[in-house]
C-alpha cells in the first residue's frame, strides 16, 4: 500500500469521525462527513447536521474557501448530483475547484447511484472510491436498508443477566444492567426515528419511551406498542400517553406478511431506523417473522435462574438446534460492568 493510499484512510476515518456528530439528527438523510485537504492538511471540514439543511461538503468546502482549489476532498458517502431540498454537492464541488474526490461508497438510492461520480469524472475530476467502505456503509445502514426497499433498518435491543433472563417470574427488570448499558440504550434511542415494545412491557414497566438523555433531543421518536388488545387496554395514566402531542401508535402484526405490510407503512411515514426493546414475546415475533436486520445483547453478569423467570426471546420451543437463527459478524464488547453483544442476522436470511 502506498503513501497515499495510507492516508487516504486516515483522513476517511476523520470525515468518519465528523458524521458521527450528526446521529441521529440527520434521518431520513445520512450522516455524513467531509474534509478538504490541501498539501497534507486539514482546511475544511463539515458534517450534515440534519435533514433539510447544507450537506457535509457545503460546509467543508465553505470553510475551506479559496484552499479548497485544487486540493482533495474526503467524504463518506457520493456527493448527491440532482436538486432536492438543497442544490447538488457536485455543482458545489466542481465550483470550488476541487482535484480530486475521495469517497467511503456510492449512493444507494438507485435513481442516483455512480451518476455523482460520473459528472464529477466528466469534468476532470479525480475519483476514487471504497475507501474505508464497510465503515460507511455500517454507519449509514438504516438509510441504506430504507432507500433501497421502502422499509426502516430493524434493530433488536435486550438486557439480559447471564442465564438469558430479562426479568422475574414477576416482571421486576430494573434494573438488570448498569448505567453506562442504559447510557449505550439512550444513544441507540437518540438513533431510531421508531420505538416499539410490547404491550405487556408497558404494562409492568410503564415505560416513557423518550430520549432522556438529552432531555431536550430535538427528534423524540415514535412510540409504537405491539397489541393485540388495542388502545383502550392502556390506562391514560401510563407515561405512552404523557405526551398529547405524541400519543403511541399500536401494531397487531402477527405473521410475516402483517409485519411487512407494517414495515412498509412505517418506512412510508420516514421511519428509517426502527428500535425493538422488547420484551420475549415480541422479540420472538420478530425474530420469526425474519424482520430483525441485526441484534444488541447487554449481558449483565448475573444469573437470574427460575424456570419461570422472562427468557429473552420467548415464543414457541423449536424441535431442534438446526432451527436456531446464526449471527454474523458478530463483536462482543464491555460497557461499564456488562458485556455488549452485537451482529447480522440479515445475510442469514438472505443466504
Amino acid at each position: 500500500m502506498n503513501s497515499l493510499a495510507r492516508n487516504d484512510g486516515a483522513w476517511m476515518r476523520r470525515a468518519l469521525g465528523l458524521a458521527r456528530r450528526g446521529w441521529g439528527r440527520t434521518s431520513p438523510n445520512p450522516m455524513v462527513g467531509a474534509v478538504v485537504v490541501r498539501d497534507g492538511r486539514e482546511v475544511g471540514r463539515g458534517w450534515h447536521h440534519q435533514a433539510g439543511t447544507p450537506h457535509a461538503e457545503v460546509h467543508a468546502l465553505n470553510a475551506a474557501g479559496g484552499q479548497a482549489r485544487g486540493a482533495t476532498l474526503y467524504v463518506t458517502l457520493e456527493p448527491c448530483c440532482t436538486q432536492g431540498r438543497t442544490p447538488p454537492c457536485t455543482e458545489a464541488i466542481l465550483r470550488a475547484g476541487i482535484a480530486r474526490v475521495v469517497a467511503g461508497g456510492t449512493d444507494p438510492n438507485p435513481k442516483h447511484a455512480g451518476r455523482g461520480f460520473t459528472q464529477l469524472r466528466a469534468a476532470g475530476v479525480e475519483v476514487v472510491e471504497g475507501v474505508e467502505e464497510a465503515r460507511c456503509r455500517r454507519l449509514n445502514a438504516a438509510f441504506f436498508k430504507w432507500i433501497t426497499t421502502g422499509r426502516p433498518y430493524v434493530l433488536l435491543k435486550l438486557a439480559m443477566t447471564l442465564d438469558g433472563k430479562i426479568a422475574t417470574a414477576g416482571g421486576e427488570s430494573r434494573w438488570v444492567t448498569g448505567p453506562v448499558a442504559r447510557a449505550r440504550v439512550q444513544r441507540l434511542r437518540r438513533w431510531a426515528d421508531g420505538i416499539l415494545v410490547g404491550g405487556e412491557t408497558v404494562r409492568q414497566d410503564d415505560p416513557e419511551l423518550t430520549v432522556r438523555t438529552p432531555a431536550d433531543w430535538p427528534r423524540p421518536p415514535r412510540k409504537l406498542v405491539w397489541t393485540r388488545r388495542g388502545p383502550g387496554a392502556f390506562p391514560r395514566t401510563l407515561r405512552i400517553w404523557a405526551d398529547p402531542l405524541r400519543p403511541p401508535a399500536f401494531v397487531a402484526a402477527q405473521t410475516s406478511g402483517d409485519w411487512e405490510r407494517w414495515l412498509d407503512q412505517m418506512g412510508g411515514q420516514g421511519i428509517t431506523a426502527l428500535l425493538v426493546e422488547g420484551g420475549g414475546e415480541l422479540a420472538a415475533a420478530c425474530l420469526r417473522a425474519g424482520v430483525v436486520d441485526r441484534v444488541a445483547f447487554f449481558v449483565a453478569p448475573k444469573i437470574l435462574g427460575g424456570r419461570d423467570s422472562r427468557a429473552a426471546v420467548g415464543g414457541v420451543a423449536p424441535a431442534s438446534l438446526a432451527s436456531a437463527l446464526g449471527v454474523q459478524d458478530w463483536q462482543c464488547r464491555a460497557v461499564g460492568g456488562d458485556l455488549l453483544i452485537t451482529g447480522d442476522l440479515s445475510k442469514m436470511r438472505n443466504s
